[in-house]
């Protein structure tokens, strides 16, 4: 059965007008954590000049391709083998990464080597972006926010809502400097980074 998130279908609009105008030069993309596909299936329809390459777990793949194979998109390619800390890395470069509700969910280790993976798969001028919530200056900017960070610390002490402030210092280690910071919906933001 083909999985489907709730979330995808109403954080896509959205997403898609922060992320459309920063990737209309762009040609080749890697999401990193595509999930059920839902993202890559209607951002790639969107933008039809993009070639969206999924990535994730091995276990997500099947629900992955499910959504790739019905919606049959010329511009999309099946998964990617990559947890961001322990398989390889594409070769190929890309100009733009993105990345949606991941770094909360990963251990900060993982956080750390998604960066450093993002810095060396970017092309000098891509764009990585991500989407999700985000702490300030070690503050919650919503109360929804704070309990949420609870409940994924229930689910696993790992995880956890995560600071901006971490987050770019991750981006600049890597050779990128903050592009911009779009609120969004439902206290979450993008946050976008360009490689130097």
């Amino acid at each position: 059965m083909k999985p489907y998130s709730e979330s995808c279908d109403q954080n896509r609009k959205p997403i898609l007008a922060v992320i459309q105008p920063l990737l209309s030069n762009c040609s080749q993309l890697l999401e990193i954590g595509s999930g059920t596909g839902q993202h890559a299936v209607y951002f790639a329809q969107q933008m039809p000049h993009l070639i969206w390459h999924t990535s994730d777990r091995r276990e997500n793949h099947s629900g992955i391709s499910m959504w790739l194979n019905e919606a049959d998109l010329p511009n999309t390619r099946q998964p990617l083998a990559l947890d961001v800390s322990h398989d390889r890395w594409p070769q190929q470069q890309f100009d733009a990464v993105f990345s949606a509700n991941s770094v909360h969910i990963m251990c900060w280790q993982d956080v750390e080597a998604m960066f450093a993976g993002v810095g060396r798969v970017l092309k000098e001028g891509g764009v990585f972006a991500i989407y999700g919530p985000f702490n300030y200056n070690g503050n919650f900017t919503s109360e929804s926010n704070a309990r949420f960070d609870q409940w994924l610390k229930e689910r696993d002490p790992l995880s956890g809502v995560r600071d901006f402030e971490a987050l770019d210092q991750l981006a600049r280690q890597a050779g990128m400097q903050l592009l911009n910071d779009d609120e969004m919906p439902a206290n979450n933001r993008i946050l976008s980074w360009i490689r130097d």
